[in-house]
């Protein structure tokens, strides 16, 4: 990596700390509509929602489908959307320093709209919001990353992506990009091979130690 131009970030567990709420709320529904595979809401991590219906709630199950997306919508209505801790000053500080920033997420339009709602700061700090209706594939496919990376006007060696799942790790690195593990969701340990580096958060962070 020459130089650093782009800091791509997946949203949950990444930009807001949200993945606990969301693994109960899963948990919840695989539990009810697939009691016999134990553990499936920490597999589907960073799947859309369609994806995640594709695979998982058709055939037998279609007719939950419609179910468990009422249920998603009232929960994200109420839900808190609490930054990492240390991810606002970090964001401004790489702007400051001439870095784009955009959030690479397998989140729909409606949930973002709640996030909008909710932060109404959310939007001035990056130059590129992108959805699951922005992409072909979804992670782990690297299709999200280098969408985002040519929306910014950026080479994949300037780019440095911020993921908390094992699809969003693997997108990352399958994109050819540096790659910063959150462990937010998954052990540090877990993560490691995946990451160029693991954190905990933001705070006292330096970018420039991945480059």
């Amino acid at each position: 990596m020459s130089r650093l131009k782009a800091a791509l970030f997946d949203l949950d567990g990444v930009v807001f700390d949200t993945e606990p709420q969301y693994t109960e709320f899963w948990g919840a529904q695989c539990r009810e509509f697939h009691p016999e595979h134990p553990g499936l809401e920490h597999e589907i991590k960073g799947q859309t929602l369609v994806q995640i219906f594709d695979r998982h709630f058709s055939g037998e199950l279609v007719y939950s489908q419609e179910i468990i997306t009422k249920r998603l919508n009232d929960f994200e209505q109420t839900m808190n959307f609490d930054y990492v801790e240390g991810f606002e000053n970090f964001v401004a500080s790489l702007r400051s320093n001439g870095v784009k920033t955009a959030v690479v997420t397998s989140s729909n339009i409606a949930k973002m709209q709640s996030v909008y709602q909710r932060r109404s700061e959310f939007r001035g700090m990056f130059d590129a919001i992108l959805t699951s209706e922005d992409f072909e594939r979804s992670k782990p496919d690297p299709d999200c990353y280098l969408k985002a990376a040519a929306r910014l006007g950026a080479g994949i060696d300037e780019c440095i992506v911020f993921e908390d799942s094992f699809n969003g790790l693997k997108s990352g690195r399958a994109a050819g990009m540096k790659v910063v593990g959150l462990a937010t969701t998954n052990s540090a340990e877990s993560i490691a091979p995946y990451s160029d580096i693991v954190i905990s958060n933001y705070k006292d962070f330096d970018p420039w130690q991945v480059i």
